[in-house]
């Protein structure tokens, strides 16, 4: 018998159909919490914001009326004054990324649905659910730029939210796989046409525009690096790696004060995922074994700031992981607030 069962699940973890088609790579060697990434305890002074009911504030930005808004799991955005928080408007799907536009509406980017502009009266419109005539699936960042342009990712034209488990489910599998089915585009908010800015991306996700709109930063999340797009000067339309080897999953980028762009992590590197970048076959059968067993977010608090050229000028941590998973921060004239894809609390570190 127990012969039997051996072959029966040997069968089932080499043949068993699963929808991924895993690409060989390899992976850039972990170097660990080293400089500048060298283990600290700098985010234990923050606090969270109770935010009840509602779960994962995934990104946030200052409204014009001096008010915090975030994204939540199940659609809310909530609007956060000092630690009192409202419900602002209830959207379908999953809201992610979230910017304020210059006439004070927030833009948001859906997962579920695409991108879309709430009014100051909380009034709703999607202005993007299509790309090409294919549905656009698992937007997750944005940034607008000084002409109105909007800048967005889409995480994964493969993998979406809505079909394997949520953001956090499809994120899992596309990096597992990882096929190169992310991009990132620029939307003419006046016009509505879309151009690709890069493409066969391994999970875009966070992106932030200069102050003077030269240029865009973008998290490749599967790659653990951050690239850099020319949206004007001499190098216009070309890209680079601006930061690569990182030690965790790159999320959001949002540009913060003095040049600084945050990014979070949201979760440190995973050990078995780059052992076996170049076994194809061995990441089919690890998508095979039950959903407990395969590799998941290890709690871990991490977020850093860079400027422009990538030279990282903030590295804050907190070991005991009270806040984990961060997705990014929102800085403001005194505080930084805290992203994060699980939990019913804010994080704020004041100033």
């Amino acid at each position: 018998m127990t012969g039997i069962l051996a072959i029966v699940g040997g069968s089932y973890l080499s043949l068993w159909p699963v929808p991924i088609e895993p690409i060989a790579w390899q992976a850039p060697t972990d170097l660990g919490y080293v400089a500048p990434f060298e283990r600290n305890d700098y985010l234990k002074t923050a606090t969270g914001i109770d935010i009840g009911v509602f779960e994962g504030p995934e990104d946030a930005t200052a409204g014009v009326d001096g008010l915090v808004y975030a994204t939540t799991a199940d659609g809310t955005i909530v609007q956060v004054q000092d630690r009192e928080v409202k419900v602002f408007v209830k959207l379908d799907g999953r809201p992610l990324g979230i910017e304020t536009d210059a006439d004070g509406s927030l833009v948001v980017a859906n997962s579920h649905i695409g991108i879309q502009r709430i009014a100051r009266d909380g009034s709703v419109k999607t202005i993007l659910d299509t790309i090409n005539g294919a549905p656009l699936v698992n937007a997750n960042n944005l940034a607008i730029g000084p002409d109105g342009t909007i800048y967005f990712s889409q995480s994964s034209s493969k993998f979406g939210a809505d079909k394997y488990d949520g953001d956090y489910g499809a994120s899992l599998i596309d990096l597992l796989e990882h096929g190169g089915h992310g991009s990132v585009y620029a939307l003419d908010s006046k016009t509505g046409a879309v151009r690709k800015l890069l493409g066969d991306l391994n999970y875009a996700n966070g992106v932030a525009i200069s102050e003077d709109g030269g240029f865009i930063l973008v998290a490749e999340t599967g790659h653990y690096r951050i690239l850099k797009y020319w949206l004007a000067g001499e190098e216009q339309g070309t890209s680079e790696v601006l930061l690569e080897n990182l030690p965790g999953f790159p999320d959001n980028i949002k540009r913060g004060t003095d040049g600084r762009f945050w990014i979070g992590f949201a979760a440190p590197r995973n050990q078995l995922l780059d052992r076996v970048s170049d076994k194809p076959f061995l990441r089919k059968m690890i998508q095979r074994l039950p959903a407990f067993a395969r590799p998941k977010a290890v709690p871990f608090s991490h977020v850093i700031a860079i400027n422009g050229d990538g030279e990282v000028v903030a590295n804050l941590q907190d070991t005991d992981a009270r806040f984990p998973t961060l997705t990014g921060v929102l800085e403001t004239h005194d505080a930084l607030y805290l992203t994060t894809i699980f939990g019913h609390y804010l994080p704020r570190i004041d100033k």
